[in-house]
């Protein structure tokens, strides 16, 4: 686990369409509780205390499926419920916390140098890309793809239901190639659910696995970011 050099105690909440992770410094195992497309704000917030009532932590680092800024949400997650625009995460509760891109929070936790981009295959696609240092959150999974359908439509969750793990890994190889050239990228990281299931990854490409969100929640408190 990450150290923190201020020894700040840290608490990292990971929201995904089907389940929300937590981790806390000092603490081994994660806990996860589901989410659900009517998950509001309002409503993680209860639930994430409820299930850290026995955590001690001083800050928190908030990844949430949507586009954030200045600590809230911009925009209402595709794969949630309503209430999430400019929700204050901080004020609700009660301790200094930082709120990104969830794909964004996993990508700090996998960053390596140079320029890279992550891209989270999950209930949708989740990118972003880092150089030198600075995080760039993306929405390039909405995209337009194919058949006014867009990447995130191809390779998420509904998907890869619809089409078949064969169909899809070819769409999953595809839009990889097509993302590593439109932003350049030295390394490409593939992370989220269904990263371990895609097969035949060309060189360059590497997966992690969702423990690097926890990783990237405790760095974000971390001086260099």
């Amino acid at each position: 686990m990450a150290s923190n050099p201020d020894t700040k105690r840290i608490l990292v909440v990971d929201i995904g369409g089907s389940n929300i992770k937590l981790i806390a410094t000092g603490v081994e195992n994660r806990i996860k509780i589901p989410s659900d497309p009517d998950l509001t704000a309002k409503r993680l917030v209860k639930q994430v205390r409820e299930a850290t009532a026995d955590w001690d932590y001083d800050v928190i680092s908030l990844g949430a499926p949507c586009a954030c800024k200045n600590n809230r949400p911009v925009k209402e997650p595709h794969n949630l419920g309503t209430g999430w625009i400019d929700f204050d995460f901080e004020a609700a509760f009660g301790k200094p916390t930082k709120v990104i891109n969830d794909a964004t929070m996993q990508a700090i936790g996998c960053y390596q140098g140079g320029t890279m981009l992550f891209l989270g295959f999950g209930t949708g696609l989740g990118t972003t890309l880092i150089k030198n240092g600075t995080a760039v959150p993306l929405e390039a999974g909405h995209l337009p793809y194919r058949k006014k359908q867009s990447f995130e439509d191809y390779v998420g969750k509904d998907g890869q239901a619809h089409l078949g793990q064969e169909k899809w890994n070819k769409h999953a190889l595809r839009i990889i190639k097509i993302l590593r050239h439109a932003f350049n990228a030295d390394d490409v990281v593939l992370g989220g659910g269904n990263a371990k299931v895609i097969e035949n990854i060309t060189e360059n490409t590497r997966c992690v696995t969702n423990h690097a969100a926890f990783d990237g929640g405790f760095r974000m408190w971390e001086a260099d970011w």
